[in-house]
């Protein structure tokens, strides 16, 4: 084994690992008991690690898939007395379809009609903007197909973006599904005719944030539940624009039920908190002007038009940090020519402080 370098650990002490370990003095590690709720991932993680690399090293001419299947029943027999072996074949579920959908009267069948996105949906992935993947949209649009509820969480919407999934969205309603949408007029970036287009949607639910100076929302969040237990999530950069979901080099990590099951279950819950909170309204046909009338405050703001603000600005705990240290600069080491990077969304908070910088 290689020595163990200097640095941080999260991992089981395996009794090979322990012979190293007692060569080190106590001074110079740290180790601790497992939480007993914790535990069974810890153990299960541990355990996939070493089965994936046995699995893998089976060759096919040891047998290939058959073998791999064998020691994966031997290991299940071993611990677990239902009948929870992998069947011959080792082949996978794909699809079920309902036992009325009218398709099968006319000759259809699942493996023709059931739409797959391109990306697992047991195994999280990420998706860069790269030329090799699919493009963000076109999983959107298959994940909408095959989800029986859906949550969207972004800071805004344009019809650009919106005309790419309308039909689907449309088809998803129609099919009965639950659509829940939450988003602002934030820098008057939202569109009204795409508001209007999705209020038009039957069923489909809208909140919205016309508060932007307290509630600062931005969350990019696209969530499809299945009934199946595969339910995804897409958690990253991209608003719902044409930019974000088709050509632009945004960064979103698509999470699923199976393998992430806690990281989707607080997405829900947060979710669940926004949703309930009195910082997003309903929207309706009535609301239009409002709304109209907020993304345009919000536009002539952002152009430069004058407004006049009473209130106490106190930084941030991470802006008054960076403003010391700009003190810090200039009155201890005279230098008065100093450069902020901070990440996208960071600058309108950065503003507060913008007098000091």
């Amino acid at each position: 084994m290689e020595k163990l370098k200097p640095g941080l650990y999260e991992q089981l002490i395996s009794e090979h690992l322990k012979q190293e370990l007692d060569a080190i003095p106590e001074a110079r590690k740290a180790t601790g008991e497992l939480d007993y709720a914790e535990a069974p991932k810890v153990f299960a993680q541990y355990v996939a690690s070493i089965v994936e690399k046995r699995l893998g090293a089976i060759s096919e001419k040891e047998g290939g898939v058959g073998a791999q299947a064998k020691l994966v029943n031997d290991m299940i027999s071993a611990i677990d007395p239902e009948d929870l072996t992998v069947a011959d074949g080792a082949r996978q579920l794909l699809a079920v379809m309902a036992e009325n959908d009218p398709k099968l009267a006319l000759g259809k069948e699942a493996k023709d009609v059931m739409t797959r996105p391109e990306t697992s949906l047991a195994q999280s992935s990420l998706f860069t903007g790269a030329v090799h993947e699919p493009q963000m949209f076109s999983e959107l649009k298959k994940e909408i197909s095959s989800a029986n509820r859906i949550d969207m969480l972004v800071s805004f919407i344009k019809w650009s973006g919106l005309r790419l999934i309308i039909e689907e969205l449309r088809t998803f309603a129609q099919n009965e599904g639950k659509l829940r949408i939450i988003t602002t007029s934030y820098m008057g970036a939202t569109d009204i005719k795409a508001i209007e287009e999705l209020d038009k949607i039957p069923g489909a639910e809208i909140k919205i944030s016309y508060d932007t100076k307290r509630t600062r929302l931005h969350a990019k969040t696209y969530v499809f539940y299945r009934e199946t237990g595969f339910t995804t999530a897409y958690v990253g950069s991209s608003n719902l624009s044409n930019a974000a979901i088709s050509s632009g080099l945004e960064w979103n990590v698509k999470l699923t039920e199976y393998d992430q099951p806690a990281t989707i279950q607080k997405i829900n819950a947060t979710f669940e908190s926004y949703w309930n909170s009195s910082e997003f309204e309903f929207y309706n046909h009535a609301e239009r002007d409002r709304l109209n009338k907020a993304l345009k405050a919000e536009k002539s703001y952002g152009e430069g038009a004058k407004r006049e603000f009473f209130f106490d600005i106190r930084p941030y705990p991470y802006q008054q940090e960076i403003l010391d240290r700009l003190n810090a600069e200039r009155e201890i080491r005279g230098r008065y020519k100093n450069l902020v990077v901070a990440a996208t969304g960071a600058y309108a908070k950065m503003q507060t402080g913008r007098k000091t910088l």
